[in-house]
């Protein structure tokens, strides 16, 4: 096949440049940014998708970030594939910080407390929950009785904070991105303007210099 890689990666390899992209974080943040730049919708729009990527990129919703950033876009009338491309603010670098604000708050917002010593830490939450899942996802089939122990921690003390606490801290984030990717998009596509402006007057030019220099039949 014409679009098949001659080198072909294994699996490994595959869930490694999901965690590390070739190349790295700095060379993926620059690609997606220069993507969002060039566009071919008015700054406001472009923005707007930024903000929904963002915003979304706060949320429990692994998994699903894309098609809600992308829906929250359509609501706005933003630009849909920056909103999926801004999605990467949460990546692994920052998702770290992201999940460990967002739980924060959503702790403080709800009067609970999340207790990072006790048996049901962060990992164990998501491991028990996911447990759970493929239990009660066999019990469809059998005759086993669905367990719902561990995904009921794991909503209380991991997925109903991270929600409550990433709804408060992503439209922030979001709409200082927002605020930021419109001066700078607006500027780019400018100069990118001028530029073309600039080498097809260049060309005009030159064609008519061409012309000029030809003898008269």
């Amino acid at each position: 096949m014409v679009f098949k890689r001659r080198d072909k990666r294994s699996f490994l390899r595959v869930l490694w440049e999901l965690i590390y992209p070739k190349g790295g974080w700095t060379r993926a943040f620059h690609y997606v940014k220069h993507r969002v730049r060039r566009l071919p919708d008015p700054p406001h729009r472009i923005a707007r998708g930024v903000f929904a990527g963002v915003m979304t990129s706060f949320t429990p919703l692994f998994g699903f970030h894309f098609v809600t950033a992308a829906l929250i876009a359509k609501a706005m009338q933003g630009n849909i594939i920056a909103a999926v491309m801004a999605t990467f603010f949460g990546n692994p670098i920052t998702f770290p910080f992201i999940a460990v604000s967002s739980l924060q708050l959503g702790h403080w917002v709800l009067g609970s407390k999340y207790n990072e010593g006790s048996e049901h830490t962060l990992m164990s939450s998501f491991g028990g929950a996911w447990s759970d899942l493929r239990h009660n996802f066999g019990a469809m089939f059998t005759d086993s009785t669905a367990h719902w122990d561990r995904l009921n921690v794991f909503y209380d003390t991991v997925f109903l904070p991270y929600l409550v606490g990433g709804l408060i801290l992503g439209p922030i984030a979001g709409i200082i991105c927002y605020y930021l990717s419109v001066p700078v998009i607006s500027a780019y596509k400018n100069r990118r303007k001028g530029r073309l402006k600039a080498k097809l007057a260049d060309i005009r030019a030159k064609k008519a210099a061409t012309r000029a220099d030809e003898p008269d039949e």
